[in-house]
């Protein structure tokens, strides 16, 4: 039988490793699927190829390697960005507990700390964010990762490298409220469970549904961003795609409302069961801290 007394709150830097460890287990796992997405969302007009034509597509004109190519930023990103995800909404769940007076967390709280650790996240992977979409970009000419970095700096300065900030902030903002808030709700719902594994797929399960809701919700972000962080446009010249909610309207007038919606299909074939993979590595993880660091309970 599994003990139901409220879990010992860890440390931060316990949370911070967790929220690593499975950053990286994930991105491991699904990234090729990112790549894809990239390729989808940065096709400007009306036709696509699709998921299975855009694979076929690189395979054939570019090697399997490609699938794998701007693997090194986001590697190197996720440590920092998942710790900072999953620490930041431990931090603004224990805070707006504080300042409401609540013992327990709920719904509509649940969604604000996940909002809150998305404006946080947002902060740590715009760098990243931005030399990985310049290097997954068919047409980059880019000899790896410093090299588009120098690149980025030589030409925009060191604050170049935080191009798309905007909307890399509201691509993060609507995903973790979105995640967050729906694993509060699936969990409320799903049977409670009284075994370790029980309690393990209850965690995948309300994971990846958290994931494809914050999927759902943030594309239309998520394709402006990559649009606007792709964009490499001459000094002066004010890019096309500049801020977030002017350039959603921009892509649905010229391509339609489905176009904000380009790369869904890989985004939310990673973000889905990725979700579920990232809460069940963090709770593992978690687990496995609390037992080493004595009574797991209150």
């Amino acid at each position: 039988m599994s003990d139901q007394r409220p879990k010992k709150p860890l440390p931060f830097a316990a949370t911070f490793t967790a929220g690593a460890i499975a950053g990286i287990s994930e991105i491991l796992t699904f990234y090729p699927l990112d790549v894809v997405k990239t390729r989808m969302q940065l096709d400007v007009g009306k036709g696509t190829l699709g998921l299975a034509g855009t694979f076929k597509s690189i395979i054939a004109q570019e090697g399997f390697g490609r699938l794998y190519r701007g693997l090194v930023p986001p590697l190197l990103m996720e440590a920092p960005k998942r710790a900072t995800k999953f620490a930041a909404n431990d931090f603004w769940g224990k805070t707006f507990l504080t300042m409401t007076g609540k013992t327990k967390m709920d719904q509509p709280l649940s969604i604000l700390t996940g909002l809150s650790a998305g404006a946080t996240e947002s902060f740590v992977v715009v760098p990243f964010e931005l030399v990985k979409i310049r290097l997954q970009d068919k047409a980059s000419i880019y000899a790896g990762p410093m090299d588009c970095v120098r690149a980025i700096v030589k030409q925009n300065g060191l604050l170049g490298l935080y191009a798309g900030m905007e909307a890399t902030f509201w691509r993060h903002v609507w995903w973790n409220g979105g995640f967050f808030g729906s694993i509060y709700q699936i969990r409320a719902l799903l049977p409670k469970r009284e075994t370790q594994q029980g309690q393990m797929l209850n965690n995948l399960i309300s994971g990846s549904v958290g994931g494809f809701v914050g999927t759902v919700i943030n594309t239309p972000f998520d394709v402006v961003k990559s649009r606007i962080q792709g964009a490499k446009s001459a000094p002066g010249v004010v890019p096309k795609y500049n801020w977030t909610y002017p350039a959603l309207v921009t892509v649905a007038r010229e391509e339609g409302i489905g176009a904000l919606y380009k790369g869904f299909v890989p985004k939310v074939l990673r973000l889905g069961p990725g979700g579920g993979v990232l809460l069940l590595v963090v709770e593992a993880t978690m687990a496995v801290f609390r037992k080493a660091l004595g009574p797991p309970y209150e």
